[in-house]
């Protein structure tokens, strides 16, 4: 086992922080609307209580930014590894884009395109990591779970309101 120096701990928690940054951003649009466009919303039996949202995804925001980093670590002159962060960041921005046209522009119908979109670039980052490192394609597996739950709420949402 390798123990890691300095500079990777800080590039780590570089990519930790940039996913973190992400949700944050996202939170920004999200906290002004769920006491009260949301909370007027019709909602499925199934959905979970307002407070499980902020641990799950600051959880899933941390295992990203570990998973980029193991990508990272293996060499940033691999063309593939490039490609596969590209992807990363493309899936990054689509997250935060989800929450700012689901609660900020209070759109279930542009959150759940969106959405679908997000999925889509979540399982091609998957692929691409897993390719590069095993762990980082894994530790994105509940990530996807998460937003295939997500995806399956806001149709809800949105068929519902």
């Amino acid at each position: 086992m390798e123990i890691m120096q300095g500079k990777d701990i800080t590039v780590l928690a570089g990519f930790i922080m940039i996913c973190l940054a992400a949700g944050g951003i996202g939170s920004l649009f999200t906290m002004q609307s769920i006491p009260t466009w949301y909370a007027g919303l019709n909602k499925p039996d199934f959905s979970p209580p307002n407070w499980v949202f902020g641990p799950v995804w600051t959880t899933l925001y941390i295992l990203m930014g570990i998973a980029a980093y193991l990508v990272y670590a293996k060499g940033m002159k691999k063309k593939e590894i490039r490609g596969a962060l590209m992807i990363f960041g493309g899936q990054l921005v689509l997250n935060t884009l989800w929450s700012i046209l689901f609660f900020g522009l209070h759109s279930p119908l542009y959150g759940f395109v969106c959405i679908i979109a997000l999925w889509l670039a979540i399982a091609a980052t998957i692929w691409k990591f897993y390719g590069v490192s095993k762990n980082a394609g894994l530790l994105l597996v509940p990530y996807i779970l998460w937003v295939s739950f997500a995806s399956v709420l806001n149709l809800f949402i949105w068929m519902m309101n």
